[in-house]
């Protein structure tokens, strides 16, 4: 049993769990939210938001000019990298292609909202928006690190006409090892 099981595992092939998710209802479900968020946001910013910074004081206006920008940025960001995996799950771009034009996007790390200098100064509603996209942020760094490090550990054995068998050489040496009672006292 032990043989075969070392057989079956080494001629396994790892699900890639990020690609599959980007295709997934899941992602679905996460595109619609996000490109909301972008919609909701235009739509606070051209109306209630304006009328909402003309009441503000000067340092709470600076404020709300600097986090608006930035929001804006983030969610044009967002909305880039949901669109391009759009297109590949649509077979619009291949997964090389999205790889490439999403070097273009700028996916970041971003710092807690609420230490901006007059954070708490800005319309409740605003505060609401910024947070959400921050949430939607961190969900899609979260995935594109994981299909960017998935596409990186395919990618030598696709380039490489040797590296899949150099690959099951070095997994049948390993279990060799391993089975090797030599190796285990």
């Amino acid at each position: 049993m032990s043989d075969s099981w070392n057989a079956d595992t080494r001629d396994s092939v790892t699900i890639p769990f990020g690609q599959k998710y980007a295709e997934s209802e899941q992602f679905k479900s996460v595109f619609r939210e996000g490109m909301a968020l972008v919609e909701e946001t235009a739509a606070y910013l051209d109306g209630d938001g304006r009328r909402e910074a003309k009441a503000l004081t000067p340092p709470a206006s600076l404020a709300y000019a600097t986090e608006s920008m930035r929001l804006t940025t983030r969610l044009m960001q967002l909305a880039s990298w949901l669109l391009i995996r759009r297109a590949v799950n649509e077979g619009e771009l291949t997964p090389q292609q999205a790889l490439d034009e999403g070097h273009k996007v700028k996916l970041k790390p971003v710092g807690n909202p609420a230490r901006a200098v007059g954070y708490n100064e800005l319309p409740e509603r605003l505060r609401a928006l910024i947070e959400a996209s921050h949430r939607m942020h961190e969900r899609i760094i979260k995935l594109d690190t994981l299909i960017r490090t998935e596409q990186a550990e395919q990618a030598p054995t696709a380039a490489n006409p040797l590296g899949a068998h150099m690959a099951r050489l070095k997994a049948t040496f390993n279990a060799v090892e391993a089975d090797d009672p030599k190796e285990k006292s």
